[in-house]
């Protein structure tokens, strides 16, 4: 077995326990041992940045020392938003030797900047032989990747591919035997920690990425953020609300499509956590192109309802 650090933060141990769930399930076959940093602490997501600078490094310094005494050079750091904090200190903490040392004289123990964090799907990318080799029971689904803000931002300390239009996990999925499809909301914001205080706009901005996912004939949408998923699946109530429309279009982990290409149980994998029902509608019919002759001869009444699987242009 690999040892490799894991950060698992908040989430991951509370209203995102089937991330946690899942990652362990595929981590074992995958041959990696997940060693927890002890006594780790918040990472000052998502508000420390916003009150105290020193604080917003203070807080994931720490998390980054302790993870250095587990003797290992990488550290996973699955929630999107614990990553940005993690990643953005070990930058800071690079750049400025005074900072660092401000930092360590607050913190009360040694920091060398060993530890590299890894976001999920970077982690996925770099070990992708390791499950596509235990792939026995091919996703066969249309996804719709979705990235959210904070894994792609900023880019030049996230280094992610094409920030704008990114492929990482588009490349993934298709390991597993889904199809990820060409869609317009990759990058766009859910509304983010807003989901408590401003519940009606994350309705409203997620309901844009939920219905274009739809529009695209999605099956599904990927996600690798614990925010994103709260949002897209919690908050399903206020985004059908804002859209006028009843979505029922699951939102699912990356690590739990790739368990079920490894045929691990919904059950294995957290699925039945989820708000949303994770239920896989039927393929989205491809309309045959019609000549204009043939259309206007055959023209006919349209529906009074659209399906949830067709949006207008």
């Amino acid at each position: 077995m690999t040892k490799i650090a894991y950060y698992p933060g908040c989430s991951l141990l509370g209203s995102s326990r089937e991330y946690d769930e899942s990652l362990r399930a595929i981590a074992g076959p995958m041959g990696f041992e997940l060693l927890q940093v002890p006594d780790w602490n918040c990472c000052g997501a998502s508000s420390a940045h916003s009150l105290n600078h020193e604080l917003s490094l203070a807080l994931p310094a720490r998390i980054l020392a302790l993870s250095e005494t587990l003797g290992v050079d990488e550290m996973l750091v699955p929630c999107a938003a614990c990553y940005s904090r993690l990643v953005t200190a070990h930058h800071d903490l690079a750049e400025s030797a005074e900072t660092r040392d401000r930092i360590i004289e607050i913190i009360g123990m040694p920091y060398q900047g060993t530890v590299k964090p890894l976001n999920i799907l970077e982690f996925l990318e770099r070990h992708a032989d390791s499950f596509k080799d235990k792939v026995s029971k091919p996703f066969e689904k249309d996804v719709a990747c979705y990235y959210g803000c904070l894994l792609v931002r900023p880019p030049k300390i996230t280094k992610f591919d094409r920030p704008e239009d990114p492929r990482t996990m588009d490349n993934l999925v298709e390991l597993t035997g889904a199809t990820a499809l060409d869609w317009d909301f990759k990058v766009e914001c859910c509304g983010a920690s807003h989901s408590i205080s401003k519940t009606d706009l994350v309705g409203k901005l997620s309901s844009k990425i939920v219905g274009n996912a739809v529009k695209k004939g999605a099956q599904a949408i990927v996600v690798a953020c614990p925010m994103c998923h709260s949002n897209l699946d919690m908050r399903r109530t206020f985004i059908n609300r804002a859209a006028g429309r009843n979505y029922t279009i699951p939102v699912i982990y990356i690590t739990q499509a790739i368990g079920l290409a490894m045929g691990l149980s919904e059950k294995a994998l957290g699925f039945p956590r989820h708000i949303v029902k994770v239920k896989f509608p039927e393929k989205a019919k491809v309309k045959a192109e019609v000549k204009p002759a043939v259309a206007a001869a055959a023209a006919a009444p349209a529906p009074a309802a659209q399906s949830e699987q067709t949006e207008e242009a």
